[in-house]
């Protein structure tokens, strides 16, 4: 299913943002914000990233355009400097004291535009004794507790949750609802300010509940025991029998009895209740598994509230047929993605431009943005 391509449209159609190329969370949060209607303008250096896939298939800089400054140049940051002047957000995911060094520091940009929003993405932050040093999102999550509590055996290692749970959900997310809420005190007090969003900040927040049951009680400090973690045989994993798996999750009483009936397996259900025979129910649970196939089994719990769902691949998701209705995934340019979200009822955001390739842009920013600097000796952009 494909969206409708309109120009202007989205939320934040007509906030202007300056992205700092970079790579990861930095970019994500700049392609949300354009998949809701704001104009990102991406500055790339000369030569392009030096790593990452191809531009032209990186889907993160979709809904952007791109324009070429050598930061390094003596006219460099000065040329930054003039769009951040018309700038509403600026985002930047260097190192700490880097964008200083370039001229494009926060206290560089803020005197040039008062009511700007500074947005700074890093791993561990903008101080703090490992503000300087390298780092991944798996070491990010590890200090914050949300790598050790992933997994379903807690005598085995944690589980590596790619890198969604680090640089794009405690980085990317934090850094958008940071810029975006900086963005409205600007509006309203025409006070600009700096938002140093840390990824350790953003991991250690979304585990805010799960601290909540352990200072209750309800929650053990190690993996692979608890209600949420893989430790319950009603929530979790399974095989079935042509490799495949599916995902259980019948917490509430009703659900479960839904499962167990559907599962076929209404002599063991009580055993629910006593934690002592939940090994010999996890058993009960995988055997019936293992007796269909994933699709006889998705099949079987079609429309029901059992709670249970096949587990997809990337490649197979986007042909879900709850998923393919709502339009979940969208394709542009024969590149099936995932399609803008959330969702607005008046101001909805599309997909208006494939991946930006860098440069490509240049002379039509110089012009929407009214800064011709852009354009004194710009090399041409990537084919």
């Amino acid at each position: 299913m494909s969206t409708t391509h309109t120009a202007g449209n989205g939320p934040l159609a007509g906030v202007r943002v300056v992205e700092l190329a970079g790579i990861g969370p930095g970019p994500f949060a700049a392609m949300l914000l354009a998949d809701l209607g704001a104009d990102v303008v991406r500055v790339d250096r000369p030569g392009g990233p030096g790593l990452g896939i191809d531009p032209a298939r990186d889907l993160t800089n979709r809904n952007k355009r791109s324009a070429v400054v050598d930061l390094k140049a003596a006219d460099g940051a000065a040329t930054v400097l003039d769009l951040v002047e018309r700038a509403d957000i600026l985002i930047e995911g260097y190192r700490p004291g880097v964008a200083e060094r370039l001229g494009v520091g926060p206290d560089a940009c803020l005197a040039r535009n008062p009511r700007l929003v500074y947005g700074r993405m890093t791993g561990w932050g903008q101080d703090g004794p490992l503000a300087a040093s390298a780092g991944h999102d798996i070491g990010y999550i590890a200090i914050t507790g949300a790598l050790g509590m992933i997994g379903p055996d807690p005598d085995g290692p944690p589980s590596i949750p790619a890198n969604l749970l680090g640089d794009y959900a405690g980085g990317s997310l934090y850094l958008v609802v940071g810029v975006l809420a900086a963005l409205q005190h600007a509006r309203a007090h025409g006070e600009g300010q700096v938002v140093d969003a840390a990824i350790v900040d953003g991991t250690a927040h979304l585990t805010t509940m799960i601290h909540a049951m352990l200072s209750a009680g309800g929650w053990q400090d190690r993996r692979g025991v608890n209600l949420l973690d893989g430790g319950c045989p009603f929530y979790g994993v399974y095989e079935t029998s042509d490799g495949g798996h599916m995902a259980v999750g019948a917490l509430e009483e009703r659900f479960y009895a839904e499962f167990a009936r559907i599962l076929g397996i209404e002599e063991a259900a009580p055993a629910r209740h006593d934690l002592g025979r939940w090994p010999a129910l996890r058993k009960a649970v995988a055997d019936r598994f293992l007796r269909r196939t994933r699709e006889e089994w998705t099949a079987l719990f079609e429309g029901s509230d059992a709670c249970v769902a096949p587990v997809l691949s990337m490649r197979e998701a986007p042909s879900h047929p709850h998923l393919a209705a709502r339009g979940t995934f969208t394709e542009r340019d024969g590149v099936a993605q995932p399609a803008p979200a959330p969702r607005f009822s008046a101001t909805p955001g599309t997909l208006r431009r494939g991946p930006a390739l860098p440069g490509a842009d240049t002379a039509e920013v110089a012009l929407d943005w009214a800064v011709p600097a852009l354009t004194r000796g710009t090399p041409e952009p990537d084919a």
